[in-house]
């Protein structure tokens, strides 16, 4: 056991006592306070001497977990007293009992969900090592969502804190933790309302991933803060006078788009920096008065702010009248200002911005203050959705998974009933997927529907505002084809609940067509030959590829052709890389729970000694070609920050760490992650795409290629241009040897007259 220094004790000592003056506020009698308290000194006692890998005595943890629970989620005492004890029953020999009978039954049954998340996450129980493991595991943590979702904000506070320290971790673990975060704990801190949790960790996440890129646009964020601050002062001084004499009582704050924010739309439509032009906005939190609704009076002050700028009313969001499915409220508006560019302002009341702030803990804040007269359903209804997700947990884990990242991420459209109720569905919803939303059996005897009392086939996909009549009939059941088209993940799993041996056989059937197909060819059935299948025939996942081989829509007829087909890219995209896995030893971190407090004390040292120790697999450019390939999804060059996985054969796949493929390949297969880095003797060129835009005028295209083949001795490999009204838009795919060249290459296209921009954008396909 490890003793603490003076020091050490002073430093939880400091960070007990931000605790401690939080919960005083937070609680609500002094018996509440005292179990605080209680917690506090049990868990400080129970983490006695043990470190983290960072060196801090490891009780430092939990009460940064438990402020995070307090202050930035706003959750009440028993919340902060499971957060000081979410680790004790994992990493020590008190039991959930221990817990039960020295704090109830309430906080016992929260500290035994944050106990069984972790389990979940860290390792299987029965010892198994498979390709789905991670999966399952996300799968038991999202299922606790039924139980009591503060579980869940606990450990999406936990992650948080997680992701802050992140820097003391080694590689693989800090490429398993990324992807989880970003495949599954940032949308779902969305859905529940956290936007500030998300946007910290989204930016960690671009930091770690991409830290040149993250400076970059901080500093460019940063010169536009500076240039622009007494003008966006000068904006609002008109507004603040306004306002006032109204007779508002309120604030204005500057709100700044993120890094992550910023990187994301660069990437996304393939622009840079200088062209995104919504880096500022305003949002204007006012205390309502009495006697008009705070809907009206968003409405009244976007009033009083278009009588002085010219609104952009195509910009108008009005989530006041329909909240977001997180009940999120707000009226946004985008006007011009006297720089000449468009500045969004977001209208809160200060119940709003709370929601907006503290999402799902601000509801129960409101819900459950009998003096407020607040009745909104939208938490329910949201959890509703999340239990209909989770409502078919038989549903292979990795499904399981997807269907529910999927149900994180989507959109929601309103949409009507024929009585004119409103209801809240996905944004890619057909009329079936509608049907199944109000209940089971019209989805299963549905036979056709009416849109805006017009008749309209069950695939139809729906609009905002549509009103929606669905038409049954008794004799009418599930088609296997109702799986092609519908949308939604709870009309899928019910789907296939009705269809399941009908649907079993036909893979069957579909694989052994395969399986003979392939046997016919001289050729084994395995993982590399089945991506290839999957993607010549352009399916998504297996099952549909055995669905389709099984109802001829796949004719294997030139199956021979293809299998002899080599990628164009495998002669050129087989680069040098380095391998490194974490050497056992040292894979250890703060959620071990098969070493005691001495062991831990002890690879803490070691750490701290040599951190980030790692083994290098090999770095024989002889023996490389055979060890790895480039993935084709992203096509990486030397630069890129990569990470590798290694697939069903052993072979390991190499992608950008920002690759999506690659973030939900290390959040649901952990256990497959292999560090990798470009090595310094690289010489083979490697597959890159740029885009450009700009003014079209006789010659540019002999220009531009005369940089690209003469001045810089660049092989193109595909030229694709077409104007426009004298615009032009064009597309080169090009060798070049690492992301140095691609940046030289860039910056002397940049210079032709008549280019407006010049970026590199994802190679999505050949």
């Amino acid at each position: 056991m490890s003793t603490f220094t003076q020091e050490d004790y002073d430093l939880i000592n400091r960070e007990f006592e931000e605790l401690r003056l939080a919960s005083l506020r937070r609680c609500a009698s002094q018996e509440e306070y005292e179990e605080v308290l209680r917690a506090f000194e049990f868990a400080n006692e129970a983490h006695k001497g043990v470190r983290r890998r960072s060196g801090e005595p490891y009780i430092i943890h939990p009460i940064a977990v438990a402020k995070i629970v307090v202050q930035e989620i706003g959750l009440g005492h028993k919340s902060i007293v499971a957060a000081l004890l979410h680790d004790v029953v994992e990493d020590t020999d008190y039991t959930v009992e221990d817990m039960k009978r020295l704090f109830g039954e309430k906080i016992a049954s929260l500290v035994d969900g944050l106990t069984k998340i972790k389990a979940a996450i860290d390792a299987d129980p029965m010892g198994r090592t498979t390709n789905t493991l991670q999966a399952e595991n996300f799968k038991r943590i999202l299922l606790t969502l039924n139980d009591d979702v503060r579980v869940v904000l606990i450990k999406l506070a936990d992650r948080l804190h997680n992701v802050r320290t992140i820097g003391s971790m080694p590689g693989y673990k800090k490429d398993k933790i990324l992807s989880e975060t970003m495949y599954i704990f940032i949308p779902l801190a969305q859905r529940l309302g956290l936007y500030s949790m998300k946007s910290e960790m989204e930016n960690i996440w671009l930091l770690e991933r991409e830290p040149e890129a993250y400076h970059s646009i901080q500093n460019k964020v940063n010169q536009v803060i500076a240039e622009r601050c007494d003008a966006i002062d000068q904006f609002i001084e008109p507004i603040s006078q306004s306002l006032k004499k109204a007779g508002y009582n309120f604030e204005i704050f500057k709100r700044v788009k993120t890094p992550y924010s910023i990187w994301r739309k660069m990437n996304k439509k393939g622009i840079p920096f200088e062209e995104i032009f919504d880096i500022y906005a305003l949002r204007i939190i006012f205390q309502p008065k009495s006697g008009e609704t705070e809907r009206k009076q968003c409405w009244n002050i976007y009033t009083a702010i278009s009588d002085i700028y010219t609104s952009k009313t195509d910009r108008i969001r009005d989530w006041t009248k329909e909240r977001k499915s997180n009940g999120y409220e707000a009226l946004h508006c985008t006007v011009m200002s006297q720089m000449g560019s468009w500045i969004e302002i977001q209208i809160r009341s200060e119940r709003m911005n709370e929601i907006a702030e503290r999402g799902v803990a601000a509801h129960w804040k409101y819900k459950q203050d009998s003096s407020n007269d607040y009745n909104d359903q939208t938490l329910d209804r949201w959890l509703q959705m999340v239990r209909d997700v989770l409502s078919n947990p038989d549903v292979n884990a990795l499904d399981f998974l997807d269907n529910f990242h999927n149900s994180l991420l989507s959109s929601e459209i309103y949409v009507f009933t024929p009585k004119g109720e409103s209801r809240s569905i996905p944004a890619n919803a057909t009329a079936l997927d509608f049907a199944y939303y109000i209940h089971s059996q019209i989805g299963h005897r549905a036979i056709a529907a009416k849109i805006n009392h017009k008749l309209a086939p069950l695939s139809q996909r729906l609009r905002n505002g549509d009103q929606v009549e669905i038409i049954t009939a008794e004799s009418q059941k599930p088609q296997r084809e109702w799986l092609d088209f519908v949308g939604t993940p709870k009309a899928k799993a019910l789907i296939y609940d009705e269809l399941r041996s009908e649907i079993e056989n036909i893979f069957d059937k579909g694989q052994e067509i395969l399986h003979e197909a392939l046997h016919k060819c001289g050729v084994r059935m395995s993982r590399r030959v089945l991506n290839k299948l999957m993607l010549e025939y352009k399916v998504n996942t297996k099952e549909e590829l055995y669905n389709k081989i099984a109802t001829r829509i796949i004719d294997l007829s030139d199956l021979e052709k293809i299998l002899r087909k080599n990628n164009q890219s495998k002669n050129v995209m087989y680069w040098t890389v380095q391998l490194f896995k974490n050497t056992k030893e040292e894979n250890f971190d703060d959620d071990d729970d098969d070493v005691d407090a001495n062991e831990r004390v002890k690879r803490a040292e070691e750490a701290k000694k040599n951190p980030g120790k790692e083994r290098l697999l090999t770095d024989d450019p002889v023996t490389m070609e055979r060890s790895y390939r480039v993935a084709e999804c992203c096509y990486p060059i030397p630069g890129d920050n990569v990470v590798g996985f290694v697939d069903e054969d052993g072979k390991v796949i190499i992608h950008k760490k920002t690759c999506p493929i690659a973030i939900n390949l290390a959040a649901t297969s952990g256990d497959r992650i292999v560090n990798a880095r470009w090595s310094k003797h690289t010489a083979i060129s490697s597959l890159a795409r740029i885009r450009m835009v700009g003014m079209d005028r006789l010659g540019i295209l002999n220009e531009l290629t005369k940089h690209i083949t003469h001045d810089l001795n660049i092989n193109m490999r595909k030229v694709f241009f077409e104007t426009h009204d004298g615009i032009f838009k064009g597309i080169i795919d090009c060798y070049v040897l690492n992301t140095e060249v691609l940046e030289t290459l860039m910056n002397r296209l940049r210079s032709v007259k008549g280019i407006e921009s010049v970026t590199r954008i994802e190679i999505t396909e050949n």
